[in-house]
């Protein structure tokens, strides 16, 4: 997990607002990024999971590599 430390702006005794520094920030939008992808691939697989898969070495024997 990524460790935050933000500090809160309050409005009438409520915390309304968090500011975190901004490498925290830059880590938090690649964690998401990668949950995204993450999510992506997994809905990817679900949709192809009937699929039949070729080894790589099949893929290079075909391409002749």
């Amino acid at each position: 997990m990524i460790p935050l430390h933000p500090q809160f702006i309050t409005k009438n005794g409520k915390k309304d607002f968090a500011v975190i520094p901004y490498e925290e920030f830059a880590a938090l939008q690649a964690f998401i990024a990668d949950m995204e992808d993450l999510m992506n691939l997994r809905a990817a697989k679900k949709e192809d999971g009937d699929r039949p898969s070729v080894p790589l070495a099949e893929v290079k024997k075909m391409l002749g590599l």
